[in-house]
């Protein structure tokens, strides 16, 4: 059996090991999952492991154990596939038994053919999900990850294969450049058997023949160009790197729509997946014959060119709770205990400097930045029937119009969070851009939209460049689709027949010069203290204050906050409802049932932004009073500005 970095660069050899030891016992499975389980458990081992997200294609080997951090943007039906097969030597009779897991092609060497009617061959299923890199990731997180990469990893950079260079986009390692793709054409020299047919999703060939295919032949791909040859179905514009059909195989009702995963599998970039996506008449003998009532369009989405949508054969998964690369990955372990307990007994220093650095990003307001604070830590940490408990989003009004304010400010938050995006609202974007996921049954696949994001994204929506005009019907739908997100934390998906409801857990900010037209738990006006003459110079000499250090501290605390625990003890609620009680009894207009469950929601994250996992007495008066403070505002607002709020 292979031994040392083989698992790295031959990881079907130790697969192959497994199996010559055990044939046909199911065991041999078990065994290769807990071989790798325990590779990755040896210091460091995940970062040797090459990143599809950090490494271009051609730098990558095929058959290689490569890992994905991904979220899944689609889940395709079931495929068949031959677990076990047998292949017969021509010449000399000779039988040899196969395993077809964790490959597309099946092995078969000079002068052998597979026996379609062994009654050895087995036929098993496997999942098959579309995964895309995750959505409105932050420049400083990815090349958190990439440093990691090339410091940890150099050893897993391989050179590219002389026999197989795949065409891809190459994700651009510099922030601000553009995206290049490059129609290449390829020549693969197979010197394997050729007979070329398939029986359950796994392709073979058979005499030594050449092959050439061209992954896009003479036309530019632009994933961010929606009449391209191929759509990568990115849910944000202007997203970059590769989109990958994962194949699962155990444990696949697991694997929800939506969710973040960190895979690590067998890479296959085989030419013949791209065979089967040409056009080409004498490629349909490569095709699985249960698939042949496919539609073209869906042949093209379901199997597109290796090249440009890699395979990855998944060994082994897990859930991701968070993608901020400076916190471990699960918060729950118990390894991770001492990292969490470390950062807390530090957190009052990092809140203060939070609070300064955030005061100067919106000119001066402090009691903007004790909101906003709250706003970034909050998240859905329950659900009550339909009632998503935990979301807080804040309409932050009183933006200067005309202003790169709010420009700058999101540039603010892209630095403190992993993912993020902004939505500027004006009537065009609010009338032609695709908010909601919809399915495409020609195809047969879900299309992305907008909204279609992991949770603990942070969406900014800018409302100061909404002008007069009007909206039309997809622009009403889109604004119901954001006022359903910011008050239930759900999106409903359009399968045409019927809508399917996805619980999400999504992150508001609006900013608008008044009160926003959508929904809010909570509107706080802007009070400028300083108006910037070059508000992006401000901005700029802000950041470049900050040093690396710091920064990273506040984008840890962040993130932590939202998984620590919370609970109030029964004395505090007692205490709690008494002064709900009283005042309700000196005025009974000043407090309603839902003022009070806001105010038990800033308390809690309040709490939890100075590191206190229980409600104090201290806390909760604090939660009133910046309540009262920001009512009083905008009250005060309101007698300026007559009924704008």
């Amino acid at each position: 059996m292979p031994c040392g970095e083989d698992w790295l660069s031959h990881p079907l050899g130790i697969v192959q090991g497994f199996f010559a030891q055990n044939g046909v016992n199911p065991d041999w499975e078990k065994k290769v999952i807990e071989y790798f389980k325990e590779k990755l458990k040896e210091n460091n081992a995940p970062k040797w492991v090459p990143s599809l997200n950090e490494v271009p294609l051609h730098y990558l080997k095929p058959n290689s154990f490569v890992k994905f951090r991904c979220m899944i943007q689609d889940m395709f039906d079931p495929e068949f596939y031959m677990g076990v097969y047998e292949t017969v030597n021509r010449n000399t009779k000779a039988r040899v038994l196969h395993f077809g897991k964790y490959r597309d092609v099946a092995e078969c060497g000079p002068q052998q053919e597979v026996d379609l009617n062994s009654p050895r061959t087995t036929t098993l299923e496997r999942q098959t999900f579309y995964c895309v890199p995750v959505p409105g990731e932050s420049v400083w997180s990815f090349l958190n990850l990439l440093f990691n990469a090339y410091v940890n990893a150099n050893q897993a950079r391989v050179s590219p294969s002389t026999s197989y260079t795949p065409s891809r986009h190459k994700r651009s390692y510099e922030d601000d450049e553009d995206m290049d793709l490059q129609p290449n054409k390829q020549k693969d020299q197979h010197a394997g058997a050729r007979q070329t047919g398939g029986v359950g999703g796994l392709q073979w060939c058979g005499e030594p023949k050449r092959l050439e295919t061209e992954a896009s032949t003479g036309q530019q791909l632009n994933s961010l160009n929606l009449s391209s040859p191929f759509d990568l179905n990115f849910p944000l514009p202007g997203e970059k790197g590769p989109a990958c059909l994962v194949k699962v195989y155990e444990d696949w009702d697991c694997f929800k729509v939506n969710d973040v995963f960190e895979l690590y599998g067998i890479l296959s970039v085989d030419p013949v997946l791209s065979i089967v996506n040409n056009d080409e008449r004498d490629a349909s003998s490569l095709l699985d014959p249960m698939e042949c009532t496919d539609t073209a369009e869906e042949q093209r989405v379901h199997s597109p060119p290796a090249s440009l949508v890699p395979r990855i054969h998944v060994v082994l998964a897990q859930k991701l709770q968070h993608i901020n690369p400076l916190l471990p990955a699960c918060l729950n372990k118990e390894e991770s205990k001492t990292f969490v307990s470390s950062f807390m007994s530090e957190l009052s220093p990092v809140r203060a400097e939070l609070l300064g650095f955030l005061t100067h990003a919106l000119l001066g307001d402090s009691l903007a930045a004790e909101y906003l604070i709250l706003h970034l830590i909050s998240t859905v940490y329950t659900r009550r029937d339909v009632l998503p408990l935990g979301k807080f989003t804040v309409n932050l009004s009183g933006c200067p119009r005309n202003s790169t304010f709010t420009e700058h400010l999101y540039r603010i938050i892209q630095h403190l969070v992993p993912a993020s995006f902004r939505l500027q609202m004006t009537i065009e974007n609010m009338n032609h851009l695709k908010f909601i996921p919809h399915k495409d049954y020609t195809a047969n696949r879900l299309v992305s939209g907008l909204l279609q994001l992991p949770s603990n994204t942070s969406l900014v929506i800018d409302e100061t460049l909404l002008e007069q005009g009007q909206l039309d019907a997809p622009g009403v739908h889109n604004v119901t689709a954001l006022s359903n997100l910011i008050t239930w934390q759900k999106v409903d998906y359009d399968f045409s027949y019927h809508q399917m409801e996805f619980p999400c857990n999504i992150n508001v900010l609006i900013t608008s010069e008044g009160r926003s037209l959508l929904p809010a738990d909570c509107q706080i006006h802007l009070q400028p203290q300083l108006i910037p003459p070059n508000m992006e110079e401000y901005m700029n000499s802000l950041l470049s204050a900050v040093l690396p250090s710091v920064l990273n501290k506040f984008r840890v605390y962040l993130t932590l906050l939202r998984f620590l625990d919370y609970s109030i003890s029964d004395e505090i609620t007692k205490a709690v409802e008494d002064d709900f009680v009283e005042m309700r009894k000196n005025d009974p207009q000043s407090i309603t049932a839902d003022d009070l469950h806001q105010l038990l929601i800033i308390a809690r994250f309040l709490s939890l932004s100075a590191g206190q996992t229980t409600l104090s007495r201290e806390r909760w008066l604090r939660a009133k009073q910046l309540e009262s403070l920001r009512r009083t505002r905008l009250q005060q607002q309101k007698c300026v500005n007559g009924n704008e709020l």
